[in-house]
C-alpha cells in the first residue's frame, strides 16, 4: 500500500508539467500553495514559510516524485502529513511575502 502511495505522484506527472509551464509563463506571480512545491523550495523565504510547517519536506524520499505537484495537489497523498490547517499557515505566510 505504502508503495502504491508514492507511485501516485507519477500518475500526475504529465498534468504537473504543464503546470510548471504555465507557471513559467508566470514568473512574476506570487507564490501560494498551488505553486508547484519546487518554485517554493527554490526561493528562500518561501522555503522557510513552508519547511516551518512542513519540516523534512524538501527531504522527503518520494520528493522527486512530487516538487513538480503544488502543496494542494499533494495533500490527498500526505496520509495526513499535509493538513488543511497547515495549508492555511502556509497561504497567510507566503501571502505576507507578497
Amino acid at each position: 500500500m505504502k508503495t502504491a502511495l508514492l507511485a501516485l505522484p507519477l500518475l500526475f506527472a504529465p498534468v504537473a508539467a504543464l503546470a510548471m509551464d504555465d507557471h513559467a509563463d508566470h514568473a512574476a506571480q506570487a507564490l501560494t500553495i498551488e505553486s508547484p512545491i519546487e518554485a517554493l523550495m527554490a526561493d528562500d523565504a518561501a522555503r522557510a514559510v513552508v519547511l516551518e510547517q512542513l519540516p523534512g519536506l524538501d527531504e522527503h524520499p518520494a520528493y522527486g516524485q512530487f516538487k513538480s505537484m503544488s502543496l494542494k495537489a499533494v495533500q490527498p497523498f500526505s496520509q495526513g502529513a499535509i493538513t488543511e490547517d497547515a495549508l492555511t499557515k502556509i497561504a497567510e505566510g507566503l501571502a505576507a511575502i507578497g
